[in-house]
């Protein structure tokens, strides 16, 4: 028999209130006049022996049970973690029991992390916290949707890329929206140069310069003689070399329904034709850094730009290249090639520099278990992709987005379990906010620092 009296003064700010709670199972009392108060900011952990009513006094309060006696009040909604979890036949105990505690173990991966940080007094480990679903505000992008990236240009406005192929430039409360250039293809990825001019990676189109006056140059479409397919992201040196990634050889945007579309084919077919371009303006010249990533996307650039971190999204990787390299196949493995991360949560996906010395990661999707089975199984692979896309083993949405420093220390963990945001593909930090990146939502989240 279990019996809990809990009293609050805060009363009236109580999510849940239990009153003179009592249930008999058969002849045994199992709880009596069990009295339980829950605030916005309770911690209560329930322990005893097994059969004292602790799984009883849960279902109580979720309703899935009617007490003999005694009332409970809730405000909101409350779930429940069942201890029995559903499995089919050809998944073994270990992938049902990892998959259901995935986010569980992120969080305190996390939240070791953040310990970590606040020992050392290293910045950014107050981030760490679950989102929830619970952006401050969404900015409003009238018909536009999917800010995919977001740049605070020198002018002090923001820059944000999104699906309709426009480039919108607005203050950084979202008032005093305008478009600000249209290339005529989708923009995945951008930064500015020395000069202020707009370097944009156009998925569609190739490696793009926008210059203050709006005037659109193509910088380069091609390296030695191969085209660049799926230009992707886009970071610029101090010494204004430029370096993008070409996520895929193989399935083009353009030609393949759009860039959502064109990186499900590349990741399920695994054929790891991704690579990293460094283009120089003063040359004109366009090489290869790095090459063999299973869908190469975002870049950022190490302090020092001697460096780049690139993450392979089709093997939930991070990768640090030597900006040194040239036609550098990472499945060779040397020493201009590290992993920084690997065997991710999700499919990782924009890179970006933040404030002091952070770099922020974002997960377009949590790992799915059908497409890590492909992995091994080309067979499997090539009936998937003939199937129509309505059939795809397309993941949960799942918001997640974390930063860490250069020698792999996450010190700031988002998460949001709902995902109630469209592929939080990346953040943009400024001085007072972050910016959620997405594929496809229809506004522009952000959070308060």
């Amino acid at each position: 028999m279990l019996t809990l009296i809990n009293r609050h003064p805060a009363r009236q700010r109580a999510q849940l209130i239990a009153a003179g709670i009592s249930l008999t199972r058969g002849t045994t009392p199992v709880l009596h006049e069990v009295d339980l108060v829950i605030t916005p900011s309770s911690r209560v952990a329930i322990i005893g022996e097994n059969g004292r009513g602790k799984s009883s006094l849960l279902h109580v309060l979720t309703g899935a049970v009617t007490p003999d006696n005694g009332t409970v009040q809730l405000i909101g909604t409350v779930g429940i973690a069942e201890q029995e979890m559903a499995a089919e036949e050809n998944r073994t105990v270990g992938q049902v029991v990892a998959e259901a505690i995935a986010a569980p173990l992120a969080a305190l991966v996390a939240l070791d992390a953040a310990a970590s940080a606040l020992t050392l007094g290293e910045s950014g480990a107050e981030l760490v916290l679950l989102l929830l679903g619970k952006y401050n505000a969404l900015i409003d992008l009238g018909a536009e949707e999917g800010p995919e990236h977001i740049v605070l240009g020198k002018d002090g406005k923001l820059y944000v890329s999104v699906a309709s192929g426009n480039i919108l430039r607005m203050n950084p409360d979202g008032s005093g929206r305008e478009v600000f250039i249209r290339t005529g293809g989708r923009v995945l990825g951008f930064d500015f140069d020395a000069a202020g001019n707009l370097i944009a990676a156009d998925a569609i189109r190739g490696l793009l310069s926008v210059s203050p006056q709006r005037q659109i140059t193509l910088l380069t479409r091609s390296v030695n003689g191969s085209p660049i397919r799926y230009a992707d992201a886009v970071v610029v040196a101090r010494s204004g070399v430029i370096y993008l990634s070409d996520a895929s050889r193989r399935f083009s945007p353009g030609e393949w329904g759009g860039p959502f579309e064109a990186s499900l084919l590349d990741i399920m077919e695994m054929s790891s034709t991704g690579r990293v371009l460094a283009y120089d303006p003063a040359q004109k010249s366009t090489h290869v850094v790095a090459k063999g990533f299973c869908f190469a996307n975002g870049l950022a650039l190490s302090q020092d730009e001697q460096h780049l971190f690139v993450n392979e999204t089709g093997k939930y990787r991070v990768w640090k290249i030597s900006v040194n390299a040239k036609e550098l196949d990472i499945a060779a493995g040397g020493d201009q090639a590290k992993i920084v991360f690997d065997n991710l949560p999700g499919f990782p996906d924009n890179l970006m520099r933040g404030q002091n010395g952070k770099i922020w990661l974002g997960f377009a999707k949590p790992r799915n278990p059908d497409l890590d089975q492909m992995g091994s199984k080309p067979f499997l692979r090539k009936i998937i992709l003939r199937l129509p896309r309505s059939l795809w083993p397309v993941p949960k949405a799942y918001g997640h987005v974390f930063a860490f420093t250069e020698d792999g220390r996450v010190v700031a963990d988002l998460q949001d379990p709902d995902g109630a945001y469209p592929e939080t593909t990346g953040v943009t930090e400024t001085a007072d906010r972050l910016y959620i990146q997405s594929l496809h939502a229809k506004g522009l989240g952000w959070l308060p620092k």
